[in-house]
């Protein structure tokens, strides 16, 4: 899933990764607003209260959600700028690069918060938006803008508009498409909803508080792992049956 790029990505794809970085969206989402009060998968909100205090003449308030705004831009910037670096690396999946780096980051937050007291609540929040800029840019990426994860405004609209569409006469291939776009939202939107129930859940009954970072993290790096298994066995098996072929032919 996190393999195949553009054109040769199928609806299965598009799942599997959907419902991943969805979930682990929706635990950064739920696990940043209860420990901060703070949306951490999206800038609307932040901009809004951006132009509100610059509205206001309180700039240096506004600094805050400027900075908030630019961690998650930096993130994407950063994201698409190591993708292409190592694109033409043929050996590398570059799409494992910002996933490692984002695992980290949650990694590091979970674990830092066991052994320091946070005092800077802006800078973690600085740092998960980063990360999700991070997972935004390459999900994106990785399906050509088909996929995003991490907010859903967008993603409630476009569902909204696919099945209006379905109330009109189509053509058998373009209601095939229709009903395979809202699969995959209806996915995205479901489990972004269970990621942030599963964060709820270890935040506040289980108390392990923003060590919930590191449950997403794990996801990631299991996910990724799970996909590169999954690829080398594959490769492995055509090998093997090119080689059989080879030798049927030469006897």
């Amino acid at each position: 899933m996190f393999r195949h790029q553009g054109k040769s990505r199928t609806l299965e794809h598009n799942l599997r990764i959907a419902t991943v970085l969805s979930f682990v969206a929706g635990i950064v989402n739920v696990t940043g607003f209860l420990a901060f009060n703070q949306l951490t998968t999206n800038v609307t909100g932040h901009f809004a209260l951006f132009i509100y205090d610059v509205a206001n003449f309180e700039f240096w308030k506004g600094t805050v959600y400027f900075l908030y705004i630019f961690s998650f831009l930096i993130g994407s910037f950063t994201s698409s700028l190591l993708i292409e670096k190592y694109k033409e690396n043929k050996r590398l999946n570059v799409f494992v690069i910002p996933t490692i780096l984002e695992s980290l980051i949650l990694i590091s937050i979970g674990v830092l918060s066991n052994l320091l007291i946070i005092e800077s609540a802006n800078l973690i929040i600085c740092l998960l938006l980063f990360a999700m800029g991070l997972q935004n840019s390459f999900v994106t990426k990785i399906s050509n803008a088909v996929v995003r994860t991490t907010h859903l405004t967008g993603l409630f609209t476009d569902l909204g508009i696919d099945i209006s569409q379905l109330f009109f006469k189509k053509l058998r291939l373009q209601r095939e498409k229709l009903k395979s776009n809202i699969k995959l939202r209806i996915f995205i939107i479901a489990f972004f909803f269970a990621g942030g129930l599963v964060g709820g859940f270890f935040y506040s009954e289980a108390n392990i508080k923003l060590n919930t970072l590191i449950i997403g993290a794990l996801i990631l790096l299991a996910s990724l792992f799970y996909d590169d298994f999954r690829y080398k066995v594959i490769k492995t098996k055509r090998k093997y049956t090119q080689r059989k072929t080879v030798h049927q032919f030469e006897n």
